[in-house]
């Protein structure tokens, strides 16, 4: 046989017949000894050939294709074109059943406006492996192609999800503008071209059942409170109130003869004034059902100014805060309210604005009330002996309630000036009774104004104040220093009248 013997010669001699095989021939030669014997045979020339023989270059030069994925290190090239990851994808569809019915044009529209498109995770679980590498097997095939699926399955689940995210905010947005549109139109026709009309209705007192709402959004919030912030100060003023009961500290402060300050400015003192707020209407002394809740936002608010504390005449505008709001929001209101300038100035009894407060009282007074204004300097009688009864407790508890609320209305849109207008408009209102009195009999008389107040005749005389001054309005008179106004006005009564007057007149 030419393949097993070395020395056949596969090209045959001419004139050799084409029975004899070149195979016969040569083994001939070798036993007549023309030919030397070869060598004897290794054994391990067999294994060395098939282990180390060299294959033959392809004397075509190989095309370089498309770099494909290169998974473990370096990898021979295949001849035929690399496959992109769009092709990959058409034959798993095909391989999938799917060739049949190729999708619709609607499918691709849908394909086209996904965000996300794992095409390379399609080639890395679609392709086969490199030549060098075994084959997937069924199972591994299957379980790429389930992993894949659920890949697609979990990115369009994303996509949906940020797409309904972004269509409620949106929605929500459209909805925003959709209200403030709404609102711009009733202020634009409704509100702004009757101002007055508002005006009117505003001044005429507002409804109890929207007063309480009105009240607190012109108040505002500047101090940014909270309800949790209530509560934390509540939970505070209840601690100090237990400590206060077990080591009974108050008969204590009380006998060591503590000084009046020092007891306004602790929690002792609220107990004692509640019993005394709104006497008539027995919902706020113990036993009432406002009792604890008058209780609980005066002590939250002391521990919350503790550089405030307690003052008498707080518990009166507590109380009409609470008849009108919640509980927290009453506190909410009540803080801002009192962080109001004039307030501020006279619950701390800051000397220096409580002047320029009563000097620019004393310049209207003059301009609106001229004889009555004389009859009290031959009396006299001096601004803050009514006056810091009035602004303390904002009117609640010189008038009737029901007026005092309608006093609160104006005073939450205009702001201080309305209280001291509010208190020209008391005078001027009992101008003849007042100038037929002497120094005591009017001190007494404003202190305890009468309970039957006409309001038409009040707010008639409120309206009728005129609050210029010269071409100068109430904030500009009282921005100037208390020296200019009424030099020897003041010198009097620095002289005459002691600040702890203020609160024996008070009791």
């Amino acid at each position: 046989d030419s393949a097993s013997c070395p020395l056949a010669d596969p090209v045959p001699s001419l004139g050799t017949p084409a029975s004899v095989r070149p195979c016969v021939v040569s083994r001939a030669l070798l036993t007549t000894g023309l030919l030397p014997s070869p060598p004897p045979p290794d054994p391990f020339s067999s294994l060395t050939r098939s282990l180390f023989s060299r294959k033959q270059k392809d004397p075509r030069p190989m095309v370089q294709s498309a770099p494909g994925w290169k998974l473990f290190g370096k990898v021979p090239l295949r001849e035929n074109a690399q496959k992109d990851s769009k092709t990959i994808q058409q034959e798993y569809e095909a391989r999938m059943g799917k060739a049949a019915n190729p999708p619709s044009q609607s499918q691709h529209g849908r394909r086209k406006n996904l965000e996300f498109e794992p095409l390379s995770t399609t080639a890395l679980i679609l392709e086969d492996r490199p030549a060098n590498l075994p084959a997937k097997s069924a199972e591994e095939a299957q379980r790429h192609r389930q992993e894949y699926d659920e890949m697609v399955a979990e990115a369009k689940k994303r996509e949906l999800k940020e797409a309904q995210r972004k269509k409620k905010l949106m929605k929500e947005r459209f909805k925003q503008e959709e209200s403030i549109a709404n609102a711009m139109v009733i202020w634009n026709t409704e509100i702004l071209r009757h101002t007055r009309r508002v005006r009117e209705l505003w001044w005429q007192g507002l409804p109890p059942s929207v007063r309480g709402k009105v009240w607190s959004l012109a108040i505002g919030n500047e101090l940014n409170i909270t309800h949790e912030l209530y509560e934390i100060f509540l939970s505070r003023a209840k601690e100090r109130w237990r400590s206060l009961s077990e080591t009974g500290s108050e008969n204590d402060a009380e006998d060591s003869g503590a000084s009046l300050a020092d007891r306004e400015s602790s929690l002792d003192l609220i107990k004692l004034d509640i019993s005394r707020t709104f006497p008539s209407l027995f919902i706020f002394q113990k036993g009432g059902p406002y009792h604890d809740l008058l209780h609980s936002v005066l002590g939250a608010y002391t521990c919350y100014r503790p550089d405030v504390g307690y003052v008498q005449g707080m518990s009166f505008i507590a109380a009409v805060l609470i008849l009108n709001l919640e509980e927290a929001d009453a506190f909410i209101a009540f803080a801002n309210l009192l962080n109001k300038p004039c307030q501020m100035a006279f619950f701390r009894v800051d000397h220096d604005l409580m002047l320029k407060y009563f000097a620019a009282f004393e310049v209207f007074f003059e301009e609106n009330l001229p004889r009555l204004f004389g009859h009290f300097k031959s009396s006299n009688l001096t601004p803050d002996l009514y006056l810091i009864d009035w602004i303390f407790t904002l009117y609640s508890k010189s008038l009737p309630l029901d007026l005092a609320c309608r006093v609160w209305d104006v005073f939450c849109r205009d702001g201080e000036e309305y209280l001291f207008r509010t208190g020209l408009g008391i005078l001027r209102l009992y101008e003849e009774v007042l100038l037929q009195m002497d120094f005591i009999h009017i001190a007494q008389f404003l202190t305890r104004l009468p309970e039957d107040i006409v309001p038409e005749k009040l707010f008639g005389c409120i309206a009728a104040v005129q609050m210029l001054s010269g071409n100068k309005k109430w904030v500009q008179v009282s921005s100037q220093s208390a020296s200019s106004l009424r030099g020897a006005f003041w010198v009097s009564m620095c002289n005459g009248v002691e600040w702890s007057t203020f609160t024996v007149v008070q009791v």
